[in-house]
């Protein structure tokens, strides 16, 4: 396992970028297959928006051309446990109202963040929502949600990279790691 050196702590690599972006591409493809090509992709900030940007650019290669927004919901505020709660800090601008609706989120575990999203999108109408994680963690669901793709099963550890942070740390970093401990 590789492991790199970055503001004081050793990182271990869990998923490389070389890993990611195959995954991104094989993702598009099965989203192409299943979803169709007339979607609308909502990234749930702020943790998937690395994760997005590189899947729209897969699903262009695939030959889609999807209608993009953004969402900011909110169950952890500064920590690194669901409090149970979801907010809506920033909401989408267009009408999902019989769209397909494909939810992007970086990291599916409680399942809290993602189920209230598909059900409030459901509830205005979408035709149909679908959720796309770079990562699941089904050992910890606290909500009834299965994703509908899925880049990586990870296991039960706190991951930082591609998009997410701990404490608006490491977010720049081009894989998904653990922080092991200070270097």
């Amino acid at each position: 396992m590789t492991t790199i050196e970055r503001r004081g702590h050793r990182i271990r690599v869990l998923f490389s970028p070389e890993d990611i972006a195959a995954r991104n591409r094989a993702l598009a493809d099965e989203i192409s297959r299943k979803a169709g090509s007339e979607i609308l992709v909502i990234a749930i900030l702020k943790g998937s928006f690395v994760f997005a940007a590189d899947l729209l650019r897969a699903l262009y290669e695939a030959g889609l051309s999807p209608q993009v927004e953004f969402m900011s919901l909110s169950s952890y505020g500064a920590g690194t446990a669901s409090s149970g709660q979801v907010s809506v800090l920033r909401d989408v601008e267009t009408d999902v109202a019989g769209r397909t609706v494909i939810l992007v989120d970086d990291i599916l575990e409680s399942g809290r963040t993602l189920a209230y999203a598909k059900d409030l999108l459901a509830a205005r109408g979408a035709a149909r929502v679908l959720s796309c994680v770079l990562l699941d963690k089904p050992g910890h669901r606290a909500a009834s949600i299965d994703p509908d793709f899925v880049g990586f099963d990870c296991p039960d550890l706190f991951v930082v990279g591609y998009g997410m942070d701990v404490a608006h740390a490491f977010r720049e970093l081009p894989f998904v790691g653990v922080v092991e401990d200070r270097a």
